[in-house]
């Protein structure tokens, strides 16, 4: 329980202390933003700083940090150190620089961004990338809240029934302007999310007793002995570090009224991300007493082990607001998800969004996709976590790009050339991370582990290396 509380204590530390050091590197000022300078009335909006931090939270604190974080639990109170120095080294400062960033590139994507520092064909691949990910996200959004509300609802009201209400909503998010809905409802969301995570905790703490959340330990406690390295870093994305939040930074970009707003609107909200995430892998481990017990309950679907959390902890109607609160938490990404997707394909094909047409040219292949990959999801044994699997290894690689991406920019910005490190080592240590996984899991190539870690270690150093290089060569320069 002590370690629990140190680690909150560490990631607010983090917050202020790490938050300004990030914010002293990119050096925000008071130039105009997108939101004031373009202000289109349907992506770029000016909005409150709360409102804007409530709404980015909510795009990013999707299924991610609850149920990557339960199975991240499986490899024991471990998991805390990643959740804690993952979120304050790398997810905090690459949601950070992912936003601004495009703030100063008009609101401009990653992909975009990708091809302005890193080249042509890189924007090709990640306009790619980044749409396949979405998509993929956007399906885990669709799957898992459509499987806690049928176990909430009547029987008629079954897990297509909720599917099709969820891509409804869907459609209507992408497409309406940011302040019409997404803009009203995440508020009221956000604190519905923030006052289950407080009840949850609340609830393992005041227990008397009954639950007790181990202290942290270096221990691999996972029940089949898979290794820490790669697969806790791959399985522990959103709450710790998440390409995702790549693709939803350069959205409230362009609704941010001032550079200033960036610490609390990015750093801020994936800092408190990683709350969350802590909140329910402590909850998973002090709930079930043991990885094992907690293995073979996740085996039924995390959406089970949500729910039997819940009531377990907190009765039956504390149980239903709290599932309440975690239903709302992957919709509120899943929309935001294919909203990035609609704008970067816009952006790919030149196509002005302020019409309608446009944005149904657009969002109707992309919510048909989402349907026919949600079925294969629901229809087929394991379908859902070859999904997240590969969401999860896709999801971890574009967080490694986005970091590089911007490690170029700070490098080509002038001012300040060595604060570049900030981002460049995060951005080895998650293609050590990426790199591993592809080789040696069985979603992969299947290499065998010895040979996946000396490859993939070697290529970070390598890149990072490279990286080197460049920033010693260019300052000797100036």
């Amino acid at each position: 329980m002590i370690s629990l509380f140190i680690s909150f204590a560490v990631l607010f530390i983090g917050y202020i202390l790490y938050g300004k050091a990030a914010e002293k590197v990119f050096s925000p000022d008071d130039r105009a933003t997108p939101a004031v300078t373009v202000n289109d009335g349907v992506d770029f909006v000016p909005m409150k700083t709360w409102k804007a931090f409530l709404v980015q939270l909510l795009n990013i604190a999707g299924t991610g940090p609850i149920f990557g974080a339960l199975m991240g639990a499986v490899f024991g109170p471990v998991v805390f150190l990643w959740i804690v120095f993952g979120s304050i080294l790398g997810g905090a400062v690459h949601d950070y620089m992912s936003g601004m960033i495009s703030s100063r590139h008009e609101g401009a994507s990653i992909a975009e961004l990708s091809g302005t520092y890193l080249g042509k064909t890189a924007k090709v691949l990640m306009r790619i990338f980044s749409v396949v990910l979405l998509v993929l996200c956007g399906t885990v959004f669709v799957t898992s809240p459509a499987g806690l509300l049928d176990k909430l609802t009547p029987a008629f009201m079954n897990g297509t029934f909720w599917t099709v209400i969820i891509l409804a909503y869907y459609l209507l998010a992408t497409l309406l302007p940011i302040d019409k809905l997404i803009g009203k409802l995440y508020p009221i969301f956000g604190i519905l999310l923030i006052t289950m995570a407080v009840a949850v905790i609340g609830g393992i703490l005041f227990s008397g007793g009954k639950y007790i959340i181990p202290e942290i330990s270096l221990q691999n406690l996972h029940p089949s002995g898979t290794p820490i390295w790669p697969y806790m870093f791959i399985t522990v994305a959103c709450g710790a570090v998440s390409g995702f939040h790549a693709t939803q930074s350069p959205m409230i970009a362009k609704c941010i009224k001032s550079e200033k707003e960036g610490k609390k609107i990015f750093y801020g909200a994936m800092i408190s991300e990683s709350v969350i995430a802590l909140v329910w892998a402590a909850a998973g481990v002090a709930f079930y007493g043991s990885t094992q017990l907690l293995s073979e309950a996740l085996s039924g679907g995390a959406s089970n082990v949500v729910y039997e959390i819940s009531t377990g902890v907190l009765g039956i109607f504390g149980g239903i607001l709290a599932v309440a609160g975690v239903i709302v938490c992957p919709i509120t990404s899943g929309d935001t998800a294919f909203r990035s997707a609609r704008l970067i394909l816009a952006e790919s094909f030149s196509l002005n969004q302020k019409s309608i047409k446009n944005r149904l040219l657009i969002t109707i292949p992309l919510l048909l996709t989402g349907g026919l990959l949600t079925w294969f999801a629901t229809t087929n044994d394991n379908g859902f976590q070859i999904i997240w699997r590969y969401f999860s290894w896709s999801n971890q690689t574009l967080a490694m790009i986005a970091l590089w991406v911007s490690t170029a920019y700070l490098m080509k910005k002038g001012k300040c050339r060595f604060g570049s490190l900030i981002t460049a080592f995060p951005a080895a240590f998650m293609t050590a991370v990426s790199i591993t996984y592809i080789l040696m899991s069985k979603e992969g190539f299947r290499i065998n582990q010895t040979i996946s870690y000396i490859v993939g270690i070697a290529i970070a150093v390598i890149l990072f290396g490279i990286y080197l290089f460049s920033l010693l060569k260019n300052s000797k320069k100036a």
